[in-house]
């Protein structure tokens, strides 16, 4: 039986216009990824200052540069459409790898902070 679970892995972004990147290992029994969101404890710095690149199984999700605001949510959206819709996607050999960059933006001043990557995925339940 499957059932949907939700996976936080987090970065710390401790210097301005810097990357930071980390690979993050998914549970063996997960065995599809449907979606993505992107949060931070810092949500103006993360949607002015924030881009990224997403890739699950070394394959390409989201580019360098991709920028951090098109993959939030407000609290306005119901909760079961939060996530970036990235269809069933296998985890292969369940590295999600996360680079991000921080660059700096007018409207911002910067105080390190941190970055979520929230992944819905499918679970098989262990028996």
């Amino acid at each position: 039986m499957l059932k949907i679970v939700k996976k936080r892995f987090d970065i710390q972004v401790l210097e301005a216009n810097k990357s930071v990147s980390k690979p993050f290992e998914l549970d063996k029994n997960i065995v599809k990824v449907n979606g993505v969101l992107v949060t931070s404890d810092k949500d103006d710095l993360l949607y002015y200052r924030g881009t990224q690149k997403i890739e699950i199984n070394n394959e390409e999700f989201f580019p360098d540069n991709y920028e951090s605001k098109l993959l939030m949510s407000g609290i306005n959206v119901s909760p079961k459409q939060r996530y970036y819709d990235i269809g069933s996607v296998s985890p292969g050999n369940g590295i999600i790898k996360l680079s991000y960059t921080d660059t700096d933006d007018s409207r911002t001043v910067f105080t390190p902070y941190r970055v979520s990557l929230y992944v819905d995925c499918e679970m098989e339940d262990a028996l």
